[in-house]
């Protein structure tokens, strides 16, 4: 696994571009590894020597200004963001009270960036999501902000699909063009079935939904007000208290009058104003132990192994996670295939890799069963 470097590109540096990172997920698909106290987006899960979202806030450092980005989080794991990403300011990191999906996360960031800058273009991107070809991905970053910069819509990267994935969202995309390759969205769907999904790759003009969006503050300002009246209450009631010490409780009173709703779902499927740019660069979403075993370095065996002293004999296909547990901890397997295994200094996970959508399942079984305990 190689990440491309991208040199730095000063068109996209100016004071009208702004990077807000969503970084406010449990991460419960990775349980035992992500924890509520400490969710997958802190983890340096690639073994780079930096967390996911380090990764993704120094991405974005290349092309925008350091006081241009923003991070979106709960308001629990602000400590964290400061202790991760020291030279950040603190009215750049915004905490959430209570997790009310990404409708009202969006909501919230751009509705404080429409306060002290109108003509304000924002991309908007989760935190823990792999790309490899940096250079590809701000590319596309920028033909989008220019796109948004001069009309009023909302724009995002779809991912050219590899494989009939039912863990992603698609979206279908009109032939025509509206400006070299950004093509008007037609539909929005959900995850869907294999076979479903197998139609999707023949046709050829669906993308995987990789949950990244690029437009005005104006454009989705207007997109609240219409499709979301009550989110758009963070524009509005909120407009006086932010960067101000009144915002934490102003923020706090709002949240608790949101319905917890997706930007897909209330925007993103019903407004008409929806283009996306086709894409191909290196991207996962990291969203379960498999998808990382997918994009990791593997032995002759098909073997992932993550940690210090693991040894495997007649072993195959299997993801082993240690990197969490004491150096001289020895983890041995024998004869067994088609596992993901993860040791953490309090739990341990054994799961067949081909049911490991069931991890968030077993997360909040253990979570009820156990309180915080293992949570």
């Amino acid at each position: 696994m190689r990440i491309i470097p991208y040199k730095l590109s000063k068109k996209m540096k100016n004071k009208n571009n702004y990077a807000i990172i969503m970084a406010g997920g449990v991460g419960s698909r990775f349980w035992p590894g992500s924890r509520s106290h400490f969710p997958k987006q802190f983890l340096d899960i690639l073994g780079t020597g930096k967390s996911l979202l380090q990764q993704t806030y120094s991405r974005f450092l290349k092309t925008f200004l350091p006081e241009n980005i923003y991070i979106v989080t709960n308001v629990a794991y602000v400590g964290l963001v400061k202790d991760q990403l020291p030279g950040i300011g603190d009215q750049q990191i915004l905490g959430e009270p209570v997790a009310k999906n990404t409708a009202a996360c969006i909501a919230y960031a751009c509705g404080k960036i429409n306060k002290i800058n109108t003509h304000a273009v924002c991309i908007v991107a989760p935190s823990d999501h792999l790309i490899l070809e940096e250079a590809t991905f701000l590319e596309n970053v920028q033909m989008a902000m220019e796109f948004a910069h001069k009309n009023p819509a909302l724009v995002t990267l779809g991912i050219r699909p590899s494989r009939p994935d039912t863990g992603y969202g698609y979206i279908q995309f009109h032939e025509d063009t509206a400006n070299s390759e950004i093509h008007k969205v037609k539909t929005f769907t959900e995850k869907p079935t294999l076979e479903l999904a197998k139609t999707f790759i023949e046709s050829g003009d669906f993308l995987w939904n990789a949950g990244i969006f690029v437009w005005s503050v104006s454009a989705i300002k207007a997109a609240f007000k219409e499709h979301l009246p009550e989110q758009f209450s963070l524009f509005k009631e909120a407009g006086d208290a932010y960067f101000t010490p009144s915002e934490g409780a102003v923020i706090k009173e709002l949240y608790e009058q949101q319905r917890s709703i997706s930007i897909d779902y209330g925007i993103m499927e019903k407004a008409n104003n929806v283009y996306v740019i086709p894409s191909d660069f290196g991207w996962s979403d990291l969203g379960t132990w498999t998808s990382l075993y997918e994009i990791s370095d593997k032995d002759e065996h098909g073997n992932v192994c993550t940690g210090k002293n693991i040894r495997v004999y007649n072993t195959s296909n299997c993801m082993v996670h240690t990197a969490q547990m004491p150096a001289n901890r020895l983890v041995v397997l024998n004869s067994v295939k088609d596992l993901i295994i993860v040791d953490t200094p309090d739990a341990l996970l054994i799961c067949d890799k081909n049911k490991e959508q069931e991890v968030k399942d077993v997360a909040t079984d253990i979570k009820i069963k156990f309180n915080e305990k293992y949570s």
